[in-house]
């Protein structure tokens, strides 16, 4: 009696082993039959921010930018547009207190999760500033001190070539380091915070010339595709064109559009 349960036991417990095996085998097989998930495309924003006065003063001030950005399992690539432009009308005459125009692009090559290579492009406009053309061409190294889903921190280094015409002077060029970082931070579900700062000194002038550039944003959606946004822009020129000063800041409010 005892060998015949010890026998119907053993049958059982073969049974449980071979319906476990055949469940396994299913379940790998859909796993294996599943696709994979698709590569994100584009992610593209276009902002756009607009003042208007009228009565005791007349005012225009309309700005208006675009960014695009794609990651790969091992590449990166992000390029951006703005421009702006305003003016002030006393008495009949129309004086433009802001006009400017510039772009970037940048990619990156990540060799390990959070190391990568780059090479970032910046070009600028700045009438008010007297910024006539300023171009920037930079390959660097970085490093993502920080990357998660909520939260990304790198830091960025290398040099700079730097070729410009400023208002009242000769276009020449020189070479910079160009230290930088970069902080995202997203709060909830829909809202995000951005923060940026560069830090460009002339090689063999680091105490006299130097460009120093910061940004923070933040930026709450209102709908799945429509947000709204405050940046606020501070651009510092140790060396400004001739009569000009060597500071500019700007303080952005308005909407975005997510594509």
């Amino acid at each position: 009696m005892i060998t015949k349960l010890k026998y119907a036991r053993s049958r059982q417990a073969i049974a449980l082993a071979a319906a476990l095996m055949s469940v396994s085998g299913v379940l790998t097989a859909a796993e294996s039959a599943a696709p994979p998930e698709p590569p994100k495309g584009w992610e593209t924003t276009a902002a756009a921010a607009v003042t208007l006065t009228r009565g005791n003063s007349e005012t225009f001030l309309g700005t208006l930018s675009l960014d695009t950005k794609r990651k790969w399992e091992t590449d990166e690539v992000s390029f951006g547009l703005s421009g702006g432009y305003g003016d002030n009308k006393v008495n009949g005459a129309t004086t433009k207190n802001t006009e400017f125009l510039q772009g970037y692009g940048q990619y990156n090559h990540l060799f390990t999760e959070r190391f990568y290579g780059a090479l970032r492009l910046d070009g600028q406009y700045d009438g008010i500033a007297g910024i006539n053309y300023r171009f920037k061409v930079s390959p660097m190294v970085g490093y993502y001190l920080i990357k998660n889903e909520k939260m990304t921190l790198a830091a960025e280094a290398g040099p700079a070539l730097i070729y410009e015409k400023l208002s009242g002077q000769s276009a020449h060029g020189y070479w910079a380091a160009r230290f930088a970082e970069r902080f995202e931070y997203k709060l909830t579900a829909t809202t995000k915070v951005w923060e940026s700062l560069e830090y460009l000194p002339q090689v063999d002038d680091w105490s006299k010339n130097y460009l120093l550039n910061f940004e923070a944003g933040i930026d709450t959606s209102i709908s799945k595709q429509w947000s709204l946004r405050v940046v606020f822009q501070d651009q510092y020129a140790s060396e400004p064109a001739t009569g000009r000063k060597q500071n500019d800041m700007r303080l952005l409010a308005g909407t975005a559009f997510k594509f």
